[in-house]
């Protein structure tokens, strides 16, 4: 075992996968010699070399077009967009290429590829680089979309995406890329895609979330005393129902938490899941705690948008009250 953050845990994944599989190819702006932006691939372009890990310019929608060739020709590219509000530039080539090469082409030619995306606030950072946009792509066929919450999840669940047939977009909560340390096995292991994961079993009560807030869920759990089941849905699309839908069973009570604006965030799709297969089981309506509906404010308010341990507990008692 070896005791790493988020950062370490990704960049050995990366490493394991690098010298196993020689089609594993990294790209993007800064990863090679300056080791990416928030280090994620620091030491990777001395180890494996320029042919492999490529600094790329800035252009998002080559980086993207251009590993979407390479994995149609056999590679299998880890692209990096350096922050989440990058991706905009390569929406057309995600959503209108590698999203619908399996269909188009009617599985003779796929895009097995992963785009590593850092995401979400809390780090005091500026316009377009604190915002959580995972739902617009679990909006989209064809795609994968995953967020670890851990250092052990984050590796287990890179390997299973880079082996996996077909694009993944693997969004890296950077508010946690350093904020603790996790037991991780040293040797490769796989974390199957689509499958949550229950952190805190309980009867009271459901919490559902994912990424950095999941953070934030335990501190509320642990400050509320109640018994309280937490599951961190590692990926977000394809969506695990059963493990939600049989906890709300279970607790009767739902509460789900995500970074992203309230409207049409991904939560309205678990609560609308919930609703089709929980109703009668439902002792109380589910609520959910999410960023507003306005962009991602500066530094000074920025805690006050994010879903914190406070306001989670608040809609802890809320719903336990009703």
């Amino acid at each position: 075992m070896a005791n790493l953050t988020l950062v370490q845990s990704i960049n050995l994944a990366l490493t394991q996968e690098m010298e196993a599989d020689d089609r594993v190819i990294l790209l993007g702006e800064d990863v090679g010699h300056n080791g990416g932006v928030f280090r994620v691939t620091d030491g990777l372009h001395k180890r494996f070399g320029a042919h492999r890990v490529v600094d790329t310019p800035l252009a998002e929608s080559g980086i993207i077009g251009t590993s979407i060739g390479l994995a149609m020709a056999g590679l299998r590219p880890v692209p990096e967009i350096q922050f989440e509000g990058f991706l905009g530039p390569a929406y057309d080539q995600i959503v209108n290429h590698a999203a619908r090469m399996r269909s188009r082409t009617r599985s003779a030619l796929t895009v097995p590829m992963v785009i590593r995306v850092p995401v979400g606030g809390g780090i005091h950072a500026p316009e377009l680089h604190s915002d959580s946009p995972e739902a617009i792509y679990a909006h989209t066929p064809g795609i994968k979309v995953v967020m670890p919450a851990s250092p052990y999840d984050a590796k287990g669940l890179l390997i299973s995406a880079i082996r996996d047939p077909d694009p993944v977009i693997y969004f890296e909560p950077k508010r946690i890329y350093r904020a603790f340390r996790e037991d991780v096995p040293e040797d490769e292991y796989t974390i199957p895609l689509g499958k949550a994961r229950v952190v805190t079993d309980g009867d009271e009560m459901t919490l559902v979330s994912w990424g950095g807030a999941v953070i934030q869920a335990m501190n509320a759990i642990e400050a509320s005393g109640r018994s309280i089941e937490l599951i961190d849905l590692r990926t977000i699309y394809p969506l695990d129902v059963n493990t939600i839908t049989e906890s709300v069973k279970k607790t009767g009570r739902c509460v789900i938490v995500h970074e992203a604006p309230k409207t049409c965030g991904f939560g309205a799709e678990i609560a609308a899941r919930i609703m089709e297969e929980c109703f009668l089981h439902l002792e109380a309506p589910v609520q959910r705690v999410t960023g507003f509906d306005t962009h991602m404010p500066y530094y000074k308010l920025e805690l006050d948008y994010l879903p914190e341990a406070e306001r989670i507990g608040q809609a802890i008692e809320e719903v336990s009250a009703y």
